[in-house]
């Protein structure tokens, strides 16, 4: 694509322009789109309501410009590559061609039980390339697909499907992961009977062939149903603005939030950062570890690589199994030009085996990507050498679920990178430090909170069924302004280090969880009064999660009431929100208010008692010492 930055002169350049005229910056890059018919206006700029619209009045399908408009020049080029749990199970390997086949007999099944433009279908699903496939099913037909990490309890997908009154649930039978084989079909089933009345088909994938219980009524084997269908499907013309995808992620309070992502804007934004960041070139092999539940996998193993006509791997593993060396064993098989995982991984392995990557080849490495959370300078110093040997730039990327792409990194050989920074923005992104009463910080080398000052084309457009939580939540709070909740600094180039969340929201290996959710969740046990939870710095997590908690008894036998807790975490969240660290405790600090002083609790568990402050505020302020006393420091 003519759009890709190639030189330090034409990031400056498209920059300038970015910012000069963000209308013939955006149009020019989305001419290189098929359109069914092209926007009357490139963008709306509310920020207050807020009503962002991009690319008002067009026409499109996204899957016709990831699948069909490559067809006549790559349609014998490799789309997607499958990597398997099992380094000896057999690869899949799509073409273009084989691809939109695939999609479109899905698309058709989809449409042969009833769903049509607009209703939602929720994947409770592995990393198999059927998820992949289901996922530009929904788009073809213009479904709105919302996918839940299959890590999670069936009490989140529950809520998660109610919220979005999913039509249809796809899943497989079973997840292979590293030496496990996990229930999924199982738990979906356990989701629906908590209530999911919108649910009328769950379509099953035969991953492992393992005995599920089956509704006649209701469930539905792949094989029976995609297989048969015709190779041919239409795609539906979608207006710019109509939803493409409800993605739910953790607020600070405990509902979570379904962030809604339109069809024109995200798939402009998703391939632009997707070239440009990674200096993908023909012929390339790129492969991002992200799993599809999250945005990363949306945006970089599926939307943003097929989009760019890119072949994209992916993997159905995890980073240590059947050893540490699983990564670089794969990136030596396929050669892989551009890695893209994240910091828990990367320092995961470095402590598992610090030369282990010296046994491969890495040598078709050409950029090296981290996400899901600022990447530690040991971290970054190892990932340079041991992966990148020196000659592969360590690209940054800050951005989130909300903002679709990638909005703050260095691009690989173009712009300088330095450690633990996410860098320079990406033209057509506009960020500020603000402080705390909205102004803005001109400033360099000071602490702020990090804002956007103007729509791109990536940005979500409401929260699902809930506009006014949208508002308040990231507009609001500095009108005029995309508030991050991150809080950031600039040096004295320009370049921009996330220094962290700045609400209730922890960073655990990347995954955002919100403190509300946990606390709800260990408050349901019975011999529990209330729970205080926060994150505390974790060697290999980046933040884990600390709970102090209050139970109705003196705690005697506190081993098994840990046990219980965690099991009730699980139960209701996923085992990705299970406390690092259960501290109980006779009270919980309080206002006299009855507010809870988590900045306290926070200083208690980060070890940093000197910076307590002052407690006279507090109703109890001898609680304080009391959990000094039993506080756990073990990274």
């Amino acid at each position: 694509m003519s759009v890709q930055i190639k030189t330090l002169e034409q990031y400056q350049e498209a920059f300038r322009k970015s910012i000069e005229n963000p209308e013939a910056f955006w149009a020019e890059i989305a001419d290189t789109f098929t359109w069914y018919q092209k926007w009357h206006t490139v963008v709306n700029n509310d920020m207050i309501t807020p009503d962002v619209r991009w690319f008002d009045g067009a026409k499109v399908n996204i899957t016709q410009n990831c699948l069909d408009r490559h067809i006549p020049e790559r349609g014998n080029q490799t789309a997607l590559i499958w990597e398997p749990n099992e380094p000896d199970a057999p690869t899949q390997k799509y073409t273009y061609s084989e691809l939109l086949a695939e999609v479109c007999k899905c698309a058709n099944a989809l449409k042969s039980l009833g769903v049509q433009k607009g209703d939602r279908v929720c994947f409770y699903m592995p990393m198999v390339p059927e998820v992949a496939i289901g996922i530009l099913a929904c788009a073809r037909i213009g479904a709105i697909h919302s996918v839940v990490f299959a890590g999670f309890s069936a009490n989140a997908l529950a809520e998660r499907i109610k919220d979005a009154q999913a039509k249809v649930v796809l899943c497989t039978d079973y997840n292979r992961r590293g030496p496990k084989t996990i229930p999924v079909k199982e738990v979906v089933d356990e989701a629906i009977e908590m209530g999911c009345d919108s649910v009328s088909h769950v379509l099953t994938y035969r991953s492992t062939g393992g005995d599920v219980l089956w509704d006649e009524r209701r469930d539905i084997w792949w094989h029976k149903l995609v297989d048969v269908q015709s190779t041919v499907c239409a795609p539906e013309i979608m207006d710019a603005e109509d939803p493409l995808f409800v993605l739910y992620t953790s607020g600070s309070t405990g509902k979570p939030k379904g962030v809604v992502h339109t069809t024109a804007g995200y798939m402009v934004f998703t391939c632009y950062t997707f070239m440009n960041t990674f200096q993908y070139q023909d012929g390339d092999i790129y492969w991002c570890t992200a799993d599809v539940g999250w945005v990363t996998g949306h945006s970089y193993i599926l939307y943003g690589p097929l989009l760019a006509g890119a072949t994209t791997l992916m993997f159905e593993g995890v980073p240590g199994y059947p050893d540490t060396g699983r990564f670089w064993q794969v990136i030596d098989k396929y050669k892989v030009n551009q890695f893209y995982t994240a910091p828990t991984a990367i320092r995961a392995l470095m402590a598992a085996g610090w030369d282990e990557p010296d046994k491969y080849d890495l040598s078709s490495i050409k950029v090296l990507g981290s996400v899901g959370e600022p990447i530690n300078e040991e971290a970054w110093r190892w990932y340079d050498e041991k992966i990148g040997r020196g000659n592969s730039p360590v690209i940054d990327t800050w951005w989130q679920t909300e903002t679709g792409g990638i909005m703050i990194s260095s691009l690989p050989g173009i712009t300088d990178t330095k450690p633990c920074f996410a860098a320079y923005p990406h033209p057509g992104i506009q960020p500020v430090i603000l402080d705390q009463n909205g102004q803005i910080i001109t400033e360099n080398n000071v602490e702020g909170l990090l804002c956007i000052q103007y729509p791109w084309p990536g940005m979500l457009r409401t929260t699902y069924g809930d506009h006014e939580r949208c508002r308040t939540t990231y507009f609001a709070p500095y009108p005029g302004y995309y508030f991050t909740g991150d809080a950031a600094k600039r040096d004295e180039d320009g370049r921009y280090r996330i220094i962290g969340r700045v609400d209730d929201v922890i960073n655990v290996s990347g995954h955002r969880i919100g403190t509300a959710e946990v606390e709800d969740a260990i408050n349901q046990h019975p011999e529990i009064v209330e729970s205080a939870v926060i994150g505390f710095p974790h060697d290999i997590k980046g933040q884990g999660i600390y709970a102090f908690v209050k139970a109705t008894h003196d705690v005697t036998q506190p081993e098994q009431l840990r046990k219980e807790i965690l099991e009730m975490v699980t139960k209701y969240i996923g085992p990705i929100a299970k406390p690092d660290i259960i501290q109980f405790v006779i009270q919980l600090p309080k206002t006299r208010s009855g507010k809870i002083m988590r900045r306290i609790l926070r200083k208690i568990a980060e070890n940093q008692y000197d910076q307590i402050g002052d407690i006279s505020t507090l109703i109890n302020p001898e609680s304080v010492e009391e959990i000094k006393s039993g506080a756990q420091h073990p990274f």
